[in-house]
């Protein structure tokens, strides 16, 4: 009897250390208010409210960013740190960007241990780090960081390394799980709702941006290049010498002498008109707009004519042209290649086998966001992967599906009203096409034609191009006199001019009469790539 109960204890002993293992380190879910918990920076530049809210559809709580345009700083300093130097360490948060997120962070750091007599009230974007990780876009930059702080045993200083090429921010407002794994063999991995990224080695100079560990050289600093250091490999022939009959001033074109005026060319007949039909919008004001002029046609008399105005002949290439003239190159004697300093020993290098990582010994958020609506939850720092894929697939898993759904039901119902919100764009930016002064004569007849594809979504682009064609060509010819910027009809692609027969359609009536007030005549096929686009489909 005695002899059974060490075993007992054994087994108990090794219970409670299976059962201390699937534990987690630190776990956040917000289901009780944060504060008390959490200390909100009383730094000045920190003036946004976090809230302990609602993520949007479900009853699950988080800590909200409220406010657009703000500075937020909040941390929650953890009751023993913890290490990074030994076995694995999972970092795990989830993140809900509802309302979008053009420009701001989204992500957390891990603090290390700070200087006595710190106060956490203090923190800010200064408060020093050992991993910062999570989402972050503004204009160009869309990544989920992933930046390690070390340092330099050699010189005692921190230095900042970046994980290269991170994966992208998800685009949408649903909610998502960043998880970042650290193995004791210096692989770290990054997972997006529990699906891998990216996979990389902290020691891998082709992982991180700078290099974990120093390069063994560097360029010597003091190192000049010598005066007589000859960087040229070609150099111009001192010894060529221009040509006798080498004329630098002949021009490259000249006029054609040979050149003949075609036969019934209308040297009276000016190449355009003032439409007949055109007359001034009633609300028209010449002291605000301008003395009115009637919008420009093509002259009819032209178009059987093989031209009209002044014949003038054409240029053709100059045979004398040559240019000005150049020695040709030769190879350099006295060449010695592009100069670089000498490599000296880094006296920075080391070498380690493992980072060697401060602890953690507080997580926090300092963030500055042009967005709100960012709701954090489920914080999590484990020891084991299995815990981690086991709370989010508790917490994060049902949201998401439910989420889904409502994206796709929400997407469904937009069809059915006929406006994408792509299309509802599109028609915004066509309205402001059509309040452009010079299009005045054109706006009730524009207006006609948005509002028409406003009814019949599926032309959207057909419309779109009606208007863009009308834009361009009025504008064209502001600028170049009348000149047509896009080539009609003609062979193309193996069809004739006219022929339109496989190109999208667009309603007759109101974009035939507008594209013939535009143009003087309607049957035109425009050309975009190698296809066509009857946009008046007559």
């Amino acid at each position: 009897m005695m002899g059974g109960r060490p075993l007992l204890l054994l087994l108990v002993s090794a219970l409670l250390v299976q059962i201390r293992a699937s534990d987690p380190l630190l776990y956040e879910s917000f289901d009780e208010d944060f504060e008390g918990r959490w200390v909100v920076s009383k730094k000045d530049e920190y003036q946004g409210v976090w809230k302990r809210a609602k993520s949007d559809g479900h009853e699950d709580y988080g800590l909200l960013v409220s406010e657009k345009a703000r500075k937020y700083a909040i941390i929650k300093e953890l009751d023993e740190p913890v290490t990074l130097k030994d076995g694995t360490v999972v970092l795990q948060f989830e993140v809900r960007l509802q309302n979008g997120l053009e420009c701001g962070g989204a992500y957390i750091k891990y603090i290390r241990p700070q200087e006595a007599g710190w106060d956490a009230k203090e923190f800010d974007n200064e408060t020093p780090y050992t991993i910062m990780f999570g989402p972050d876009k503004c204009g160009s930059t869309n990544k989920v960081h992933f930046i390690l702080k070390h340092k330099n045993p050699k010189t005692g200083k921190y230095v900042e390394h970046h994980l290269k090429f991170p994966p992208s921010v998800p685009y949408d407002k649903l909610s998502h799980v960043y998880t970042a794994i650290l193995k004791p063999d210096n692989e770290v991995r990054i997972l997006i709702d529990g699906e891998e990224k990216k996979k990389a080695n902290f020691l891998s100079a082709d992982d991180f941006e700078p290099a974990l560990i120093p390069p063994k050289t560097i360029p010597d600093p003091d190192d000049k290049k010598p005066e007589d250091w000859d960087e040229r490999a070609k150099i111009p022939d001192p010894n060529a010498v221009k040509p006798d009959d080498w004329d630098e001033d002949a021009p490259m074109e000249i006029e054609d002498v040979e050149a003949t005026k075609p036969e019934g060319w209308l040297d009276d007949e000016p190449e355009e008109i003032d439409d007949p039909e055109a007359s001034k919008p009633e609300d028209w004001d010449d002291e605000e707009d301008g003395e009115w002029e009637a919008p420009k046609i093509d002259n009819p008399k032209c178009e059987e004519a093989p031209g009209c105005g002044e014949w003038k002949r054409p240029m053709k290439q100059n045979p004398a042209y040559k240019g000005k003239w150049h020695a040709p190159l030769i190879d350099n004697p006295n060449y010695k290649g592009i100069w670089k300093p000498q490599e000296i020993p880094n006296p920075e290098y080391f070498e380690l086998d493992k980072p060697d990582f401060d602890p953690i010994a507080a997580i926090g958020i300092e963030i500055w966001t042009m967005q709100d609506g960012i709701l954090f939850d489920n914080i999590l720092i484990a020891d084991d992967e299995k815990v981690a894929t086991s709370i989010l697939e508790k917490t994060w898993k049902p949201k998401y599906e439910v989420e889904k759904e409502k994206e796709k039901a929400e997407e469904a119902a937009a069809a059915a009203d006929g406006l994408s919100e792509f299309q509802k764009k599109v028609f915004d930016i066509l309205y402001k096409i059509a309040d452009v002064p010079f299009l005045a004569p054109y706006k009730t007849k524009i207006i006609d034609v948005i509002e028409k594809g406003e009814k019949q979504p599926n032309i959207t682009i057909g419309i779109l191009v009606s208007v863009v064609v009308v834009f361009a060509t009025v504008l064209f010819r502001i600028l170049f006199g009348g000149k047509k910027p896009w080539r009609q009809g003609g062979e193309r692609g193996g069809r004739e001019r006219g022929d339109c027969s496989a190109t999208p359609e667009v309603p007759k009536g109101d974009i035939e009469s507008l594209i013939f007030d535009v143009f003087g005549h309607s049957g035109t096929c425009f050309f975009f790539e190698n296809s066509p686009l009857n946009i008046l489909s007559v």
